[in-house]
Order: structure tokens, then sequence, then C-alpha cells
């Protein structure tokens, strides 16, 4: 039983612990420039008042997604944009937000299906002869994971420098893929932020989705396999008796592959334990004389492609910033391409504004993902969207794919959803092409992903279905 004493003591104490835990929660988000949405500062708030003895370990764990600062203004000057060109703004967007500036690149080729991607990456790996880097979320426990280990395995003993970086939590959404084979044979393996003994304090809960191979990097005829696919067999010739997911994944060479490598070593550095290396002030454009004339591209660099780092590791949100540019400077079309929809409140606006002003907004989701609530949770911004003119278009089958067109001018594809823990939480990879030609390409990918879709037609939801969207929608993603 209680007395008066013992109630008073422990409101006290109560007291003192809420007051603490709202002053670390400010001193932190203050220190360390933690910048949130206000639902999500909200949320957090109510969440220390009302449960501090939760709230607060909760908030040491996870509670912090930034882990650069912001840089003065002269270091931004320091990254001068490549020559004006036309329809430039995207370069000047991601040279203001510390993103490389466009690079030649050549032998561009973006992948028709997951066999035609999964040669490609086999070509990539069975023709390096001096170095391999992977990164990947997933490395699947199958026969497209076993295939990829034993080739690494026999380059590995083949004296061909070989590491592997893997997501913490992604090798065990993989089914835990043996890995001792590959350091056998010599080869070394790296986790990124392993759940359980993470490097980054008060962080866990960030992931590393970005996903790369680079062979030979610093070589003439380095080369770079990209985009959205998993090392698994559903992102490319499926499960025996199961339709593989559609996804977008191109190879390349040239000195945009240089880009791409960098990246690797921060990421690499990190995940070792060691102290990344700053981003480099990144040149206008990679020196001539560093590639042999036969892998020179013609064109000038400001129609080349471009790296777009977005995550923890980068002082701006990088790609949401972009794709907020790009959706009010959009003359005549944009196409989406995303598995997951859950775009964040201002991202939703500047689209449906597009589709107002008389843009052409087009996009294209899997009828039914792989994430149920993910599907429930979309579709509050896929009426708002279809209500302003928008045209949203449900594939069959999962649709694994990440990819922006706006225009002639842009075409961004990697590892990004449009949802927020991939604008705002993960470590993502994107590139941004601005040749014409491969904007086309991409463009007309799209269109023929779209050709079986069936149009989205906007209903009004019940009244159950209202408020569960509400709260998915609320609870999702905010912390």
């Amino acid at each position: 039983m209680f007395d008066g004493g013992d109630l008073t003591h422990w409101l006290t104490l109560h007291g003192l612990v809420t007051l603490v835990a709202v002053l670390l929660y400010v001193v932190t988000a203050r220190v360390l420039h933690q910048r949130r949405h206000p639902s999500a500062a909200i949320a957090w708030m109510l969440f220390i008042v009302l449960l501090p003895y939760v709230a607060l370990p909760a908030f040491l764990s996870f509670g912090s997604r930034k882990l650069q600062r912001p840089r003065p203004t002269a270091a931004i000057a320091s990254n001068p944009a490549a020559p004006r060109a036309g329809d430039d703004w995207a370069v000047e967007t991601l040279a203001a937000l510390g993103q490389p500036a466009p690079a030649a690149y050549n032998a561009f080729n973006l992948h028709r299906d997951g066999t035609d991607a999964q040669q490609a990456l086999l070509d990539t790996l069975g023709g390096a002869r001096v170095s391999i880097e992977i990164c990947t979320f997933i490395l699947g426990r199958d026969a497209l994971g076993s295939t990829v280990l034993a080739r690494l395995c026999d380059k590995a003993r083949s004296g061909v420098r070989v590491r592997l970086l893997l997501d913490g939590l992604g090798r065990w959404m993989g089914g835990r893929p043996d890995l001792a084979p590959l350091a056998a044979a010599g080869g070394q393996v790296a986790l990124f932020v392993p759940p359980l003994r993470s490097p980054l304090k008060g962080r866990f809960n960030l992931r590393n989705h970005r996903k790369l191979v680079v062979a030979d990097a610093g070589q003439a005829d380095a080369r770079l396999w990209c985009g959205g696919r998993n090392l698994a067999h559903e992102y490319f010739g499926g499960a025996p008796g199961e339709p593989p997911w559609r996804d977008l994944s191109f190879d390349l060479q040239g000195p945009l592959v240089q880009q791409a490598a960098e990246m690797f070593e921060r990421d690499w550095a990190f995940a070792r334990g060691h102290k990344p290396q700053p981003s480099p002030a990144w040149p206008a454009t990679v020196p001539a004389s560093s590639v042999s004339s036969a892998a020179r591209w013609p064109a000038p660099a400001a129609h080349g492609a471009q790296l777009v780092a977005s995550g923890p590791d980068q002082v701006d949100d990088t790609i949401y910033a972009l794709l907020l540019t790009a959706a009010y400077r959009a003359r005549r079309r944009i196409v989406l391409v995303t598995p997951y929809f859950v775009p964040e409140p201002a991202l939703l606006m500047a689209l449906c504004m597009a589709a107002r002003r008389g843009v052409v907004v087009d996009l294209l989701l899997p009828e039914r993902s792989n994430h149920h609530l993910s599907d429930l949770a979309r579709s509050r911004a896929a009426r708002a969207l279809a209500q302003a003119g928008g045209r949203v278009w449900l594939a069959p089958g999962m649709l694994h794919a990440k990819l922006v067109v706006v225009d002639d001018s842009l075409a961004l594809a990697g590892s990004a959803n449009l949802d927020s823990r991939s604008l705002f939480l993960n470590y993502e990879l994107m590139f941004a092409f601005h040749h014409p030609t491969d904007v086309q390409r991409f463009a007309a990918w799209f269109d023929v992903e779209r050709a079986p879709a069936r149009r989205y037609v906007a209903e009004a939801p019940g009244l159950v279905r209202d408020l569960a969207e509400g709260m998915l929608l609320w609870a999702a993603f905010q912390l």
C-alpha cells in the first residue's frame, strides 16, 4: 500500500525522469541537427511525456537518423556544378546538395528482364581481373545466392580482391547465407550495422539498402552493375513454380563508375569500424587522361549521369529534395515506378499540383506488393493523386522496380522506394541520367511495364478503412 509520502516520492521521481527525458530529446535534436517532420516530433514528445521509461530507451536506440551535420555555405561552393547546358535544373539541384557532378559513361545496358540482369551480373563478376566490390541489402540462401557466392569464391582464389558488404538485418532476411567459404577463399565480408552489435549508437534501425557491383575499380574498363534487385532468386528468375518479380537494373562502363567505387569505400570503412573518409570535393568532370581513348564517351559531361546518395551519411535528404524539385519543375510528364507508395505529405502535394497544372503524372504500382500493410497505407495517397488528375496503374504480379522520369531531361533509377523509410532513414543509391537518349530508354521500359497494368479508380473508403488508413499513416515511419 502506498501512503501519501510514497506517492509524493514516486510522483517527484516520475516527474524528474520525464524532465530528463524531454531535455535529452531536445538537446540531442539540437546538437545533432536532427530535423524531423512535425508529426514525428510531436509523436516523440507525446511518447516521452506519457511513457518516459519506455520512450527514453527507444529514443536512445533508434531516435537519430542523421550522422552528418549541415555544411558551411562555403563547402557547397567548393563543389562546382557542371557547365550549364539547356534544361539543367536537376544538375544544379544535385550540386547544391553536395552530390557529384555528371560524369561520362558508355556501354550502357538497361536489362530487359531478370534473365538479362542475371547474365549481366555474372558477366560483370566473371570479367573482373583486379577487384570486385558488392553492396547489397539481401543475399539469398538460394540458387541465385549460391551461384554468386561460388563465383566470388573462384575469383578470390584466383587472386582478385573480393569485398562483400551485406546489410546486417538483410542477412537474416535472406536466410543467413553461409559466408564462411568466401572468407576461406580469401574474400572479405563486412556486415553493415548488425542488429545486436550496431556501431551506430542510437541508430540501429538505419539500414543500408544500396545495391551495386563494381568490377575493377580504377581501371579503364571498370564496370558497374546497379539497380533495385537484391541478390536473391525472386528478383531474377524466380523460385521453382513461382513467377519472378519485375525489377529494374542496368550496367555500364566509364568514369561514372568511379563515383560508385568511392561511395563503396566510405560504406566499407564505416562497416569495418573505421572512420569514413569525408565526401570528396567532386570535380565537374573526370580528367580524360584517366580513361583510355576507347572508353571515352563523346557527349559533354553535363549530359552524362551522376550518383545520388541519400541517407544518414548525407547532410540533406537528397532524393526527397530532388523529387520535390522535379515535381515543381516538370513541364510535360512525370513517370513514377515504386513497389511502395507512402509519400510524405509535401511530396504528395507537389505531385498532385503537377497533375492539376496539366503535367501527365503516371504512377505504376504492383496490384499487390509483398507488404500488405504498405498496400493499405498507400491507398490514401493513391486516391489523392488520382483525384488530382494523376494516372495510377496497378501491375499484375510483384513489381519491385524504382524509377522516376521527368520530361526528357531526367531519369532516376536505383534502390530508393517512394516511402518515408527510403527517403528519410535508409542508406539509398540512385543514379540520375541526363542524356535524352537514355532518358527515353527508361521511359520506353516504363511503357512496356505499364502495358498489362489496369487503371486504378479512386473510391471513397468506408469508415473502418478510413480510420485504419489514418492510424497506419500516423504510426508508420514516424519514429
